[in-house]
């Protein structure tokens, strides 16, 4: 099992989503808006100030994605090209090893689970 963490626009999570939804037994999907910057805003300086102070930074929309490892290059092409504007700035996407999942009500583990 893999994790699929990316992070992309919020104005092309709809786009992204859509598309997502189309694949065959999409398992779903965790979604949370997040700030942050790239390596840009380093190269430039960040001056010291204090963490409360998050005026600056880039919001952003993070997807969790758990899925067995033959949807892995579906569902990573899906989100490359629905959320792909051509500028900067359109995200970045991140693959985990999953070593286990277990669904709550059923107790079901592994691949079984997602």
């Amino acid at each position: 099992m893999k994790e699929i963490k990316a992070i992309i626009q919020p104005f092309m999570l709809s786009k992204v989503e859509e598309a997502l939804c189309k694949i065959p037994d999409f398992p779903g999907m965790t979604i949370t808006k997040v700030q942050g910057f790239g390596s840009e805003k380093c190269k430039k300086g960040v001056p010291h100030r204090p963490v409360e102070d998050i005026v600056d930074y880039v919001p952003k929309v993070k997807l969790e994605i758990i899925v067995n490892d033959d949807m892995l290059d579906i569902v990573v092409d899906t989100i490359q090209r629905h959320a792909h504007t051509g500028n900067k700035g359109d995200g970045k996407i991140f693959i985990y090893d999953v070593r286990d999942a277990i669904r709550i009500m059923t107790g079901e583990r592994g691949e079984t689970a997602v």
